[in-house]
């Protein structure tokens, strides 16, 4: 389907449509040598790697801001700058080893004048090892609070702009901007590269399309990618204009990262329903197989910096609060939330369970309160005010239903809280509530675990003794990414206003025993599963993800945004008309193998007649003695022979072998295996049944085959339908003489014993028999069953005592992992090779004494 989603941005950076300033390339203490790249189809020769001094190992982290504070002093003009010590980012180093070198690339959260960039580029890097992307003011306005806030944002949070009063619809200018902000990071990772040695680790969304740029500039670059938000369902997902561009951004990585297996799913179900890619766990590892690329998904929900929580819970400052804070509500029970100012986050659903609360049990008038911090809004627009508005609506509300003199039952704090405050109020909250309807991952719960913990020093300052129980307890909602690994919390559905009135009231009716179990469960993941043990996992993986980059070789194909990487045996390479043409003139007795969908006639076609050119094609061919020509196909023989009529001296392979003819005037023979085909009154009513519960599929039958084709069903429902059919297939025919297969989109019952590499070796054997021995092989096919007789040519052609040396072009269509040795990328090449064979089997052809032939290898 056509798409007018700008796949030709590449270089929309230095165009005309968003003025650009170029990026400086050259910083200190870093020497690469940049990769060569080609505005074509293809880059010319297969790799376009830089070549780089070596060097200790590095990581190159990613992100849309830095790890950095920044502020400008007023007095002397002077840019001040300091480690945010809040950002999870800069705590990633905690899981690599002391060697390792680490470059931050992000922007600054502060704009820097022009004329100060350069100044400040040099004291980041030098001081920091911080790299800057500095874009622009509007282009970063389009693209953060543009796309990213605006689009990107809420649909990955299930928001569809059904209206233009609820969300905004696609903006091409916006897209654009995200495009040009995603090529300028690309460009300033490219000026610190180092291909060998570092590892390139990019975070969330804001950053998709950046894996395009860094494939399409080197191909061996190591790349991971985690994603912080949630991924969405494919319904929910396909909706975006720009969907495959995006999707195809993450394929360019080695390994994508989620925090759930739901997250995940719909990733892969995405890849499947879009892109026909199918997955596979190797080894406990989940991977996509793209294109000769082995893509990794690593599923491991980011954890917290544990040693940075716990020092601001030793500052006296922490202590003191949390003294008053007890002080201040003494007697009562106090339940915590922490949420930014947004409308996934669930503050009016939150506020209202609360109510209900207090309606359904009165007793807790005066003994309970909901204490709601607000932090700032990340993001900006009428969804942020209206939820605000009504945030503040609700809470005045039930402060004056419920309350009374010294009495509020929701206390909204909705200003900036310092950490230490924040910390106080975790470790004295009985119990802790986050009820988004839709988060990534929310660390909240992480947090108010270990401040309910608390350290020994405050203890000491408490007046605690080190072994005195401690306790929590967790209502979270069923929707965040943090919900699967906490397993003793209490799961809520936020819609549900009753349910999440009662699980607040159990949690803080709850025995002490229970809870100190509860907290301790928790306590031990979360301090098992920091930030470091979150940071080491994923390099372990990414590391793991890119061992095989210099076994393949590579190319680079399509323009702009639709750029793919081909990854191949390094033996692997298209197939030359000049090449194969000039074997054919040599040779003097030649064997033809061709398959039949996918080969000759495009897979996705409804005609599946051959063409005009495709059968004027096999006529010529056919017609000179010297050649044996066979169509060796898992169709049945009526429908080929009806098709193939024209080309009286074609040899026709049936059903992958199981009949076969060598001309139109001999008989069929049967491959003399088993003629038993009762078997098939056990296959046909349970293919059936499936048939009649799987909307879409349908069964092809045979005279030697059944064939439960599931091409046109739901693609997850149709493959999980095709893994039950094979597995309850194969138990019932245990004792029969028959194989069960499964291939691309079809489960297909056959005898056992038959395949086309039995054909293929059949045919050279008799040729051999005979004093025919070939010394001309052409075999061509596009799917798993083909690759039967490429191995098979080889193991009959190998066996042959002959002393006649033959050339074998062994060929599969479409670039993929194949036992063959070359490659065509479609149908119509193939087709254009066999019209320059028969041209020169049409046209007088010089004959050459064997002893003056050119000797090659065969090899497949």
């Amino acid at each position: 389907m056509g798409s007018k989603s700008f796949g030709n941005l590449l270089d929309l950076a230095s165009g005309d449509l968003l003025d650009i300033p170029h990026t400086p390339r050259a910083l200190p203490r870093v020497m690469t040598v940049p990769g060569i790249i080609s505005d074509g189809y293809g880059i010319s020769g297969a790799d376009s790697d830089a070549i780089s001094l070596p060097c200790r190992e590095r990581k190159i982290i990613v992100a849309n801001f830095l790890p950095l504070n920044g502020k400008k002093d007023s007095e002397t003009g002077q840019w001040k700058f300091s480690l945010d010590n809040d950002s999870p980012m800069l705590h990633l180093k905690d899981g690599f080893s002391p060697e390792t070198e680490v470059i931050y690339v992000g922007s600054l959260k502060s704009d820097v004048d022009v004329s100060e960039q350069d100044e400040v580029s040099q004291t980041l890097f030098e001081e920091f090892s911080c790299v800057s992307t500095f874009i622009p003011q509007d282009v970063h306005k389009k693209f953060y609070l543009g796309f990213c806030k605006q689009q990107l944002w809420p649909l990955f949070h299930y928001m569809l702009p059904m209206c233009p009063d609820h969300g905004e619809r696609f903006d091409r200018s916006l897209w654009q901007a995200y495009v040009s902000a995603n090529k300028i990071f690309a460009d300033k990772v490219m000026g610190v590269i180092n291909l060998e040695e570092d590892y390139i680790w990019i975070h969330d969304y804001h950053l998709m399309l950046l894996p395009t740029f860094l494939r399409r500039r080197f191909h061996r670059v190591k790349l991971g990618f985690f994603l912080h938000s949630p991924f969405p369902s494919s319904e929910i997902y396909r909706t975006l204009p720009v969907r495959e561009e995006l999707l195809r951004g993450l394929l360019n990585c080695d390994l994508i990262g989620f925090h759930t297996f739901d997250y995940a799913r719909h990733f892969l179900s995405c890849c499947c329903r879009m892109l026909g890619l199918e997955y596979e766990s190797k080894r406990g590892h989940i991977a996509l197989d793209y294109l000769g690329r082995t893509v990794f998904l690593k599923i491991l929900p980011i954890g917290i910096q544990m040693g940075r929580l716990e020092s601001v819970l030793n500052l006296p400052a922490t202590a003191e609060k949390l003294k008053e804070i007890q002080e201040k509500y003494h007697g009562k029970k106090v339940i915590l939330g922490v949420d930014d100012m947004d409308i996934f986050k669930g503050l009016s659903l939150k506020i209202l369970a609360f109510e209900h609360l207090l309606q359904q049990y009165p007793s807790m008038l005066g003994k309970l309160v909901l204490i709601q911090i607000v932090n700032p809004a990340r993001g900006s627009g009428k969804d942020v005010q209206e939820a605000k508005k009504e945030t503040y609506y609700t809470v005045n509300r039930i402060n004056e239903r419920y309350g009374s003199p010294g009495y509020e039952p929701v206390v909204l704090i909705d200003r900036p809280v310092p950490r230490f405050e924040k910390s106080a109020y975790y470790a004295m909250a009985e119990c802790c509530i986050v009820n988004a309807v839709r988060d990534g991952m929310n660390l909240v719960p992480y947090k108010y675990t270990v401040c309910r913990q608390g350290t020994p020093e405050m203890d000491k300052s408490l007046g605690l003794s080190e072994d005195s129980p401690r306790t929590s307890t967790l209502v979270l909602s069923e929707f965040i990414g943090c919900s699967p690994s906490l397993s003793g919390t209490i799961r809520v559905n936020p819609w549900d206003v009753d349910a999440v009135a009662d699980s607040m009231y159990s949690a803080i009716t709850m025995s002490d025993f229970e809870k100190q179990l509860r907290h301790k469960k928790h306590y031990h993941y979360i301090s098992t599963h920091d930030v470091a043990y979150w940071s080491r996992s994923f390099t372990q993986d990414l590391e793991r993800a890119c061992r095989d980059h210099y076994s393949k070789r590579c190319w680079g194909v399509g323009w702009g945004l639709g750029f793919k990487l081909i990854a191949l045996s390094p033996n692997f390479r298209r197939l030359s008309l000049e090449q194969t043409v000039s074997a054919y003139r040599r040779s003097s007795k030649r064997a033809i193998f061709l398959d039949y969908d996918g080969t000759l006639v495009p897979e996705a076609s409804i005609v599946k007649e051959p063409s005009a050119d495709v059968i004027s094609a096999l006529k010529t061919l056919c017609s000179d003695p010297d050649n044996t020509v066979f169509i060796v196909s898992g169709r049945g023989k009526v429908s080929l022979s009806e098709w193939l009529a024209p080309c009286v001296n074609l040899g026709i392979a049936a059903e992958h072998g199981y009949f076969t003819r060598w001309n139109n005037s001999s008989d069929w023979e049967t491959s003399g295996f088993s003629d038993d085909l009762e078997w098939k009154k056990i296959v046909e009513p349970i293919m059936r049944l499936y048939t009649e519960t799987t909307d879409g599929s349908n069964i092809e039958a045979k005279e030697s085959a059944l064939v439960w084709h599931h091409q046109d069903a739901d693609p997850d429902f149709g493959s999980c339908q095709a893994k039950e059919l094979l597995d309850h297939l194969e138990t019932v025919l245990v004792n029969e003489p028959v194989v069960v297969h499964r291939g691309h989109q079809i489960v297909e019952v056959k005898p056992q014993g038959v395949s086309k590499g039995l054909v293929t070796g059949k045919v050279l054997s008799r040729m051999h028999e005979k004093e025919n021995a070939p010394d001309f092989v052409v075999c061509i096919g596009d799917d798993r069953s083909d690759e039967e007789m490429f191995e098979s040519i080889t193991t009959t052609l190998s066996a042959q005592s002959s002393s006649i040396s033959t050339e074998v072009f062994a060929c599969t269509v479409g670039r993929k992992p194949s036992k063959a040795k070359y490659f065509l990328d479609e149908v119509s090449d193939v087709v254009k090779l066999l019209q320059g064979l028969a041209n020169t089997s049409s046209s007088p052809k010089p004959r050459y004494p064997s002893h003056l032939r050119v000797s090659f290898e065969s090899v497949v």
